[in-house]
């Protein structure tokens, strides 16, 4: 059973309202008390000898002497951030694949073994997809989000994707692993990429929000090589981890100084299943916007998808993604992939064509894609 001896801390006087426990809990030996007698009962030390280490801390204080071992940095697992320091927002990137590598990737990780029995959802999903532009072929949210993905395994580029639902998800539009409806065995795609790729790891996380958002805070503050990606079943569901969002991941850099390219795919629309979960809430993630702490977009096409986690992945900068994720590009045209006359390019919001980029709004400083 666990305690405290001084109530919130050590200036408040818990027995005005619980007399009764405390006044038991005054009456109990101290943990120190506890550790003494336990040692002379062990006959390792005697009191005097404890009251001795007492007196010579207090002695040690009292001197301004430093009673604490000298620091030690952790080297063991510890991972140097300074290839990631000061980046600009707007620094180049390797945004260039062409076409015919597209479609060969997406190709490649469509087919399945012969012998795997999948089920018809998966099989209809994966027929459209490897079509590449062959016929009318359907973009689904999954193609959109694993074509990057199988570059950046080809890349030596770890990705991480933990989620409520990411091995088939309740729209049917991504099936990260293909079950095998004969004997249970399962097969995952984007682990067969390339001889010699890098990890790819997908799960469905605990029924938990707060919990799960807050580990993959900590794990992408700790791996920026790593592509880690939270995605909701509906945006409205990161409210049960606000704590997280408004306390780590809006101003954990700031705070402490510590980086993080988290990605949240919050899905957000009237596409969905009625108005119960059409909003990710995106006025509160603008709200959080300062200092150009986060980024915040709302793409709206399948190639902004593409070049959005892309660029989060390839650029040197880390800062957290908010991505509202319209349910409406789960299934688009391949259209939205064809070629764009040179120059166009797609800005954030509030962005200056010519000069220094730099956000023109006071009130939001993060950045909104549109």
């Amino acid at each position: 059973m666990c305690y405290r001896r001084h109530g919130h801390n050590e200036a408040d006087e818990p027995s005005a309202t619980q007399p009764l426990m405390y006044q038991k809990i005054k009456k109990h030996p101290t943990p120190r008390k506890i550790y003494a007698d336990k040692l002379e009962q062990d006959k390792v030390s005697t009191l005097e000898d404890a009251t001795e280490q007492v007196n010579l801390y207090r002695d040690a204080l009292d001197a301004g002497e430093c009673v604490v071992e000298e620091w030690r940095p952790m080297n063991l697992h510890s991972f140097t951030w300074s290839p990631y320091l000061n980046h600009e927002w707007d620094e180049s990137y390797p945004s260039k694949v062409e076409m015919k590598r597209l479609q060969e990737l997406a190709k490649r990780i469509s087919t399945v073994l012969k012998a795997l029995k999948c089920s018809l959802a998966s099989q209809n999903l994966r027929r459209s997809s490897g079509d590449g532009g062959r016929r009318e072929a359907v973009l689904t949210g999954a193609r959109r989000k694993t074509w990057p993905t199988r570059r950046w395994l080809m890349k030596a580029f770890r990705f991480v994707c933990p989620a409520r639902t990411p091995v088939a998800v309740p729209s049917s539009h991504r099936h990260s692993v293909i079950h095998n409806q004969v004997n249970g065995s399962t097969y995952i795609p984007l682990q067969h990429v390339h001889n010699g790729q890098e990890h790819f790891k997908v799960w469905d996380s605990v029924l938990s929000e707060e919990a799960v958002l807050a580990f993959e805070y900590g794990y992408a503050t700790a791996e920026p090589r790593t592509l880690t990606i939270w995605e909701a079943q509906f945006g409205d569901f990161a409210n049960g981890a606000q704590v997280v969002i408004d306390q780590f991941i809006s101003s954990g850099e700031q705070k402490w100084g510590r980086m993080c390219g988290l990605v949240m795919l919050l899905p957000h629309g009237y596409e969905g299943q009625g108005p119960e979960h059409s909003s990710a809430r995106l006025e509160r993630y603008l709200q959080l916007c300062a200092e150009q702490n986060m980024q915040v977009c709302v793409p709206s096409t399948p190639a902004q998808v593409y070049h959005m986690l892309r660029r989060q992945a390839l650029r040197g900068m880390r800062r957290p993604l908010v991505v509202m994720s319209p349910k409406s590009l789960l299934r688009h045209p391949l259209g939205g992939f064809q070629p764009r006359r040179a120059g166009k390019r797609h800005l954030p919001a509030g962005y200056r064509r010519s000069g220094r980029s730099r956000p023109e709004s006071r009130e939001a400083r993060g950045t909104v894609l549109w």
